[in-house]
């Protein structure tokens, strides 16, 4: 699945996993790293190094939070405006996707996920 969207974003200089975090910041707002992590199911040491580029690009900014310790992370107007830029090439994976299977897969499939990902902690 990740080498089918990342094929139709090539060139936008953004992956499939980078879109996937600019969009629940996108969604959550201004959040800690560590609640960030946990609504996309990654470890603090994969979601820091997911992060970095994405905060070299100007996509994110981390900033520190109450607690030294604490990190959070809120996406940019850059980073809106690269969601917005991918975002059709997004949908058209979807759309190619959701044709391809029979009928009640693709809704099937959505509804298990929540399942799955719980499984998978």
């Amino acid at each position: 699945m990740t080498r089918l969207y990342d094929s139709e974003f090539r060139g936008s200089g953004m992956r499939v996993t980078q879109f996937t975090l600019l969009s629940l910041l996108e969604r959550s707002g201004e959040i800690g790293q560590g609640d960030l992590g946990e609504l996309a199911s990654l470890d603090g040491t994969t979601l820091t190094r997911s992060l970095r580029p994405l905060e070299r690009s100007g996509w994110v900014a981390v900033q520190a939070g109450a607690d030294r310790r604490q990190r959070r992370v809120a996406i940019t107007q850059a980073g809106k405006a690269k969601l917005d830029q991918v975002r059709p090439a997004w949908r058209k994976v979807q759309e190619r996707l959701h044709k391809s299977l029979p009928d009640g897969t693709w809704d099937s499939l959505f509804a298990a996920l929540p399942e799955v990902t719980q499984a998978a902690r």
